[in-house]
């Protein structure tokens, strides 16, 4: 499982409602999600290199695993 948080990073606050796409490196696909009011959404996956997404941009690049926290 792998949580990502989205936070406002003029409020700090949690973003609630925002489109998150976490794309794998190689053959493994991608999945998405939409935050809760916590800023979080939890995906069912594996471990494993790449990049995620939020409402379209690319907000992080990297080894991805268990809680994520990205600022838009």
């Amino acid at each position: 499982m792998i949580t990502v948080q989205v936070i406002s990073r003029s409020t700090g606050k949690p973003l609630n409602g925002k489109k998150v796409y976490v794309a794998f490196s190689g053959l493994r696909g991608g999945l998405e999600g939409f935050t809760d009011s916590n800023g979080n959404v939890h995906l069912n996956a594996d471990p494993g290199s790449g990049e995620v997404f939020v409402s379209g941009s690319r907000v992080h690049q990297g080894y991805l695993s268990g809680r994520i926290v990205v600022y838009t």
